[in-house]
């Protein structure tokens, strides 16, 4: 195909007019619905999926729900069809690989990045209030603002709006506890856990100070008044160096007498075991 240079997505039509054959169109390009198909020297990303499928999709359609939520980077398993929202109409498109979602859109629930149009962070939250546990949708809307894509006043403005839509309420009660200092999705579903019990309310990014006043360390999430810390610890804290940060922290936090509870992935599975144990730690250190 170095002869008729094609571009890295295209439609069939469009490689024809250009005087593609279609045994020509087979050879360089990859499938990615009937007549719409990515070069071979590109890889498949989201990305490159989602540039494609702008060519055929209406022009006032945004990709949404899950597939934006990946393309902003947020903590989801990206869909194998490309979702899209769009305004309702007569006749709804329908192509394989598609998945087409009615929104009651305006003119600010839908952003351009990088060269996409996607549902607003906003209404990308009040859509995966539906879909999502809270735990989950706290992880993603933590993500959504410390990325500085999704601020408090936006979302506020869009759930005031959203009056009957499903997932709402759920949107809702999430919304003030958002926190863009949150750092890791396991970290915004730990707290999501603490804030959801009878415990009191973790602080976030807890400085650590010595007896000196001076600041030593930070916890992921903490309790100043009791001492007690909780610390994620991810496959990057078995790293050399950073396996050795962490010991000096520790130290200096046992040093200045606080209890650190350490949780790993295996601990992700429910919050009954993150929650019982700071119970544990906060009643050894006198809360109630």
């Amino acid at each position: 195909m170095d002869a008729i240079p094609l571009g890295t997505e295209y439609t069939s039509q469009e490689a024809r007019a250009k005087g593609a054959t279609r045994r020509q169109i087979l050879q360089d390009g990859v499938e990615v619905s009937r007549g719409l198909y990515l070069s071979s020297a590109v890889a498949p990303t989201l990305v490159a999926r989602c540039r494609a499928w702008a060519r055929l999709i209406p022009p006032d359609a945004a990709f949404g729900l899950e597939t934006a939520a990946a393309l902003l980077g947020a903590p989801v398993t990206a869909p194998e069809e490309v979702q899209i929202v769009l305004r309702p109409r007569p006749v709804l498109p329908q192509r394989r690989g598609l998945s087409v979602h009615v929104r009651q859109l305006l003119t600010e629930d839908v952003v351009a990045k990088d060269g996409l149009r996607l549902a607003s962070p906003a209404q990308l939250f009040l859509d995966m209030a539906a879909r999502l546990p809270p735990h989950e949708l706290m992880a993603v809307g933590d993500h959504l603002m410390r990325t500085g894509e999704l601020s408090r006043t936006d979302l506020t403005r869009r759930l005031e709006r959203a009056d009957r839509v499903r997932g709402v309420a759920r949107a809702r009660e999430l919304a003030p506890l958002l926190d863009p200092r949150a750092r890791s999705r396991p970290e915004s579903v730990i707290r999501y856990w603490l804030l959801a019990s009878d415990l009191p309310d973790p602080e976030i990014d807890v400085p650590i100070v010595d007896r000196w006043g001076r600041e030593v360390a930070h916890a992921d999430l903490g309790y100043s008044r009791w001492k007690v810390a909780l610390e994620y610890e991810g496959r990057q804290h078995a790293e050399p160096e950073q396996f050795g940060r962490d010991i000096e922290r520790y130290s200096l936090m046992a040093a200045d007498g606080w209890l650190t509870l350490r949780f790993a992935g295996r601990h992700l599975g429910g919050p009954w075991t993150v929650v019982e144990r700071t119970r544990r730690a906060l009643l050894n250190r006198g809360w109630q």
